[in-house]
C-alpha cells in the first residue's frame, strides 16, 4: 500500500508501535511531500502535503524589512509563532535563504521533517531531520553547538529541554531561529517563562531579555480576490524598553509597546489586518474573524495609519 511504499524501516517501526509519524518523501518524479501517518478507527491513515521545491524570498512573501534585519542579527533568538498551518516554516525558510544570500556563515537546521532544501550560496548549510539524522530537537541542538555554527534553526521548541537549549545557544553567541504554537508576542514570552519552575523564572526572564531579537506572530488570511492567502503579522523588536519589561516581569505592558513601536518596525496583528483591508488585499468581514480586539481594529481602520 501507499504507506509501505513511502516509509523507511525506522518509520515502519514507529508506525507498527501505533505512533504518529512525520517525515518527508521524494517521489520518483522529484516532487517533495510532507507526510503524517496516524491511526484512526483501528486502521492506518495518511495525510500528504506537497512541498514547494523553490524557496520564496521575504519579498515574494510580502514580509516586512524588519524580518530581514532579524535574520542578519549577529546573535540572539528569533521566534516565528502561530497555529499549525500559518506559514511558519515558509517564513523561516525565507529568512534562512536571506542569510544564505547575504552572509558567509555556517547554518545548521534541525527539522521535523525537512520541508525546504537549501543549497550553499554565501553560507554553508547542513540540514538534519528528526528520526533520520538525529533523535530529538534538544539533543541535536546541544550537539550542534560542538560544530561551530553561526546560525541554528530549530524547527519547533516543543518542550522545556529544547527551549532551554535554544535560549542558552542564543545567549552564547549564536543566532537561533525557531517556532512556537503561540499567538502574539506577549503570550509567546509568557509561554517560554511558564515552562520553567517558579524558582527559575527570574533567571529565565533575565536570559530571555538578553537573548531575544524579535518575535513574529502570524496567521494566514484569505485574500479578497479568492485566489490565495496572505500573511497577517504581529512583529516585536527587542528594544531596550521591551527587554526591561521582560526582565522585570511586566509582560502585560508588551502589547502597548508593540502597538506604539512603529519607528522600530513593530506593529500588532490588528494594525496589520487594518493595513491589509485598506490596501484591498483582505475583506473587512474576513479580517474581523482574525482580530484580537475589534474596537482597536476599527480604530486603526478609521485612522488609516500604516
Amino acid at each position: 500500500n501507499v504507506i509501505n511504499q513511502i516509509t523507511s524501516i525506522k518509520h515502519k517501526s514507529q508506525i507498527s508501535k501505533g505512533l504518529d509519524t512525520d517525515f518527508s518523501y521524494v517521489s520518483s518524479a522529484g516532487y517533495r511531500h510532507r507526510v503524517n501517518v496516524y491511526r484512526q478507527r483501528g486502521y492506518h491513515a495518511v495525510a500528504i502535503r506537497l512541498l514547494r521545491n523553490d524557496i520564496p524570498t521575504l519579498s515574494d512573501l510580502n514580509l516586512p524589512a524588519t524580518l530581514g534585519e532579524f535574520a542578519l542579527a549577529p546573535r540572539g533568538l528569533v521566534l516565528v509563532t502561530g497555529p499549525t498551518g500559518s506559514g511558519k516554516s515558509t517564513t523561516l525558510a525565507a529568512m534562512i535563504d536571506h542569510i544564505n544570500r547575504q552572509k558567509n556563515c555556517h547554518i545548521i537546521t534541525v527539522e521535523d521533517p525537512i520541508e525546504y532544501l537549501h543549497t550553499h550560496k554565501q553560507s554553508m548549510i547542513n540540514q538534519r531531520e528528526i528520526g533520520q539524522d538525529v533523535d530529538s530537537f534538544a539533543g541535536s541542538l546541544r550537539a550542534a553547538l560542538r560544530e561551530d555554527p553561526d546560525v541554528i534553526l530549530v524547527g519547533e521548541m516543543r518542550d522545556f529541554e529544547t527551549i532551554n537549549a535554544a535560549v542558552t545557544a542564543a545567549e552564547t553567541g549564536h543566532l537561533v531561529l525557531s517556532t512556537l504554537h503561540t499567538t502574539g508576542a506577549a503570550p509567546t514570552i509568557d509561554r517560554i517563562i511558564d515552562v520553567y519552575p517558579p524558582h527559575s523564572q527570574g533567571q529565565i526572564r533575565s536570559q530571555l531579555a538578553n537573548a531575544i531579537v524579535g518575535i513574529i506572530s502570524q496567521t494566514l488570511v484569505p485574500t479578497s480576490d479568492g485566489k490565495g492567502r496572505c500573511a497577517a503579522l504581529e512583529v516585536l523588536a527587542a528594544t531596550d524598553a521591551i527587554r526591561s519589561m521582560i526582565r522585570e516581569g511586566k509582560i502585560f505592558q508588551v502589547p502597548t509597546a508593540v502597538a506604539t513601536g512603529k519607528k522600530y518596525g513593530m506593529f500588532t496583528l490588528d494594525q496589520d489586518l487594518a493595513r491589509l483591508v485598506r490596501m484591498g488585499k483582505v475583506n473587512d468581514a474576513v479580517a474581523r474573524t482574525r482580530v484580537q480586539d475589534l474596537g482597536e481594529y476599527k480604530r486603526y481602520l478609521e485612522m488609516g495609519v500604516n
